[in-house]
C-alpha cells in the first residue's frame, strides 16, 4: 500500500508538511508561502513552562497554527484528530492510506530512531507525512530530511504517543476538501498584518517585548541561578533557535523569502526591499547564536560575555521594532 506521493525537503517540517500536502493535491505552493500567509515568525518567552528543564523560547507559532491560519485564509478545509487509544489512532491511519490520502502527524522527536542521537531532545511538536505502508512498515516523508525512511508500527505508535509538553495524542491532520484556485492576494495581506501585530503585541511574552525580555534575564542569570544553571538557560536558547526546528536565523530567512515572492504576487516592490532587511536581521541572529554558544562551552574571549549577548539581542529586538512598523505600512 504506497501512494504516489512525491517527497521534497523542507527547512522546517510544518511547513515542508503542508507545502508537500499541497502539492500531491494539485496545488504548488512553496514553504516561505506557506509560512507567511500561516503567520509562522514569531519569538516567545515561555519562562513558567520548562522543556528539558529550561524555559521556553520558541521563534514561530504554536504548533498547527501555520497550517489552521493557511487553510482559513486560501479556502482549504483540514480534517484533525486525535486519539485517547493507540489502535484506534493506527485504524484511522490505516483508514487513509487505503483511501490514498497522504496524512500528517505531529509526533515526539525523542524516540525517532532516523534523527541523529544529538538531535533527539523532548520535543513533541515535529511533523511528517505517512504515506503508505509496507505489512508493519510505515512509509515516513519527513521533510526535514533528505530522503524518505520508515518506521514500525511499534516505533510509529511511540513517537504518535510520546509523553510530555506539547504531546501529540496520535494527532493526525490532512486537507478534505480545496477551492478551485488559491486567491494569494487577500491571504498574502492578512498574513503580513498578523505577523506584524504579533510581534509588536503590547504583552511580555510575545514579539519585541518578549527579546528584551529575555535580554534582560540574560545579564541577571549568571548571579540570579548560578553560572551552571545560567549556562544551560542560554544552551536552550541556541538549541531552540538553531536545533530544534529552524529556529530564529532559519526562520527570519523563510520569512525573507516570503516576502521576496509576495513582492512579485503584489507587485509590491517594498517587500523585496524589506526581503533583503529580513535577511540581515537573519544573519544577527545567527551571529548571537555563535557567540552565546561561545559562552556555554566556555570558549568565549568576552570577559563580559553575558552583558555582550544580551546587548546583541536588544539590538535585534530594535532591528526587529523598525522591520515591522514598516512592513505594516508596506502593506
Amino acid at each position: 500500500m504506497q501512494i504516489d506521493f512525491t517527497h521534497k525537503q523542507a527547512a522546517h517540517c510544518e511547513n515542508g508538511v503542508v507545502s508537500n500536502l499541497m502539492r500531491h493535491n494539485g496545488f504548488e505552493v512553496s514553504e516561505p508561502m506557506v509560512f507567511g500567509i500561516g503567520s509562522g515568525l514569531l519569538f516567545s518567552y515561555l519562562p513558567f513552562l520548562k522543556v528539558n528543564y529550561a524555559p521556553v523560547f520558541t521563534y514561530r507559532a504554536m504548533p498547527g497554527l501555520i497550517f489552521n491560519r493557511f487553510a482559513k485564509r486560501v479556502g482549504i478545509k483540514v480534517k484533525r484528530e486525535k486519539f485517547k487509544n493507540p489502535a484506534e489512532a493506527k485504524a484511522r491511519l490505516d483508514a487513509n492510506l487505503e483511501k490514498d490520502n497522504p496524512v500528517g502527524l505531529q509526533v515526539g522527536v525523542y524516540s525517532l530512531p532516523y534523527f541523529p542521537e544529538e538531535y533527539r531532545f523532548h520535543f513533541n511538536a515535529h511533523n511528517m507525512v505517512v504515506y503508505g505502508r509496507e505489512g508493519d512498515t510505515y512509509l515516513i516523508s519527513d521533510p526535514v530530511m533528505e530522503s524518505v525512511t520508515t518506521l514500525t508500527a511499534k516505533e510509529l505508535e511511540k513517537v504518535r504517543f510520546a509523553k510530555g509538553a506539547f504531546a501529540p495524542k496520535g494527532h493526525m491532520y490532512y486537507p478534505i476538501s480545496f477551492p478551485e484556485t488559491l486567491e494569494l492576494d487577500k491571504a498574502i495581506m492578512k498574513g503580513i498584518k498578523q505577523t506584524s501585530r504579533d510581534m509588536m503585541a503590547p504583552v511580555p511574552i510575545v514579539g519585541v517585548k518578549a527579546m528584551r525580555w529575555v535580554a534582560s534575564n540574560i545579564r541577571k542569570w549568571p548571579n540570579k541561578i548560578g553560572p551552571k544553571k545560567a549556562n544551560h538557560y542560554l544552551g536552550q536558547i541556541v538549541r531552540m533557535q538553531e536545533e530544534i526546528g529552524t529556529g530564529g536565523g532559519g526562520f527570519r530567512y523563510i520569512y525573507a523569502a516570503f516576502l521576496q515572492e509576495s513582492s512579485r504576487v503584489l507587485n509590491n516592490e517594498s517587500l523585496s526591499e524589506l526581503s533583503q532587511e529580513m535577511t540581515e536581521i537573519g544573519d544577527l541572529w545567527r551571529d548571537f547564536a555563535l557567540d552565546a554558544s561561545r559562552i556555554y562551552k566556555n570558549r568565549s574571549a568576552q570577559s563580559d560575555g553575558y552583558n555582550h549577548i544580551a546587548e546583541q539581542l536588544e539590538a535585534i529586538a530594535d532591528r526587529e521594532a523598525t522591520f515591522f512598523k514598516a512592513l505594516k505600512k508596506s502593506v
